[in-house]
């Protein structure tokens, strides 16, 4: 999930994209990019690169991005539904133009929608006390080996592989 690494690797329609997103709520590109950091360093530090394949690393991870981005929105509008609702448009964004396989995609969309509930649940706690949360959630992951069983674990994160 490196920022510029992902800019680099989109076309032309998939830029054109983003930046029709970005352009409709500029005050939201800095908190966003900011959330996205402090997500890859938690997970770095927590994970290493574990984080980058398809386990349960994985699913803390996107369920982070989405809790952490929810919060940053949240302290600039007080508007927990705006939060969410800018929230899932750029994570699903970043899911569509990401080059995953189908079961991927929909994992991480699953764990992308987990982690927005997650973010109404853990609204007046501590981004530590949400890291806690998570890192004791995580276990609970489903494992998942085909794209029909993604809507059977409906509040648990999902993984492809241990």
């Amino acid at each position: 999930m490196n920022i510029w690494g992902f800019v680099k690797q989109l076309n032309f329609w998939q830029l054109f994209r983003l930046a029709r997103i970005l352009i409709q709520t500029p005050l939201f590109i800095y908190p966003t990019l900011q959330a996205t950091k402090k997500t890859l360093a938690i997970c770095d530090a927590l994970y290493k690169k574990e984080h980058h394949r398809n386990g349960k690393a994985n699913a803390f991870r996107h369920a982070l991005w989405n809790i952490l981005i929810c919060f940053a929105i949240f302290r600039r509008t007080n508007n927990k539904e705006k939060s969410v609702s800018w929230t899932k448009k750029i994570t699903d964004l970043h899911e569509e133009l990401a080059p995953n396989s189908p079961i991927e995609k929909a994992m991480d969309l699953h764990n992308n929608k987990i982690g927005r509930r997650y973010f109404i649940k853990l609204m007046n706690k501590s981004e530590e006390e949400i890291v806690a949360f998570l890192k004791q959630n995580t276990p609970k992951a489903k494992k998942i080996t085909d794209i029909k069983e993604i809507s059977n674990p409906k509040n648990n994160l999902v993984f492809l592989e241990e």
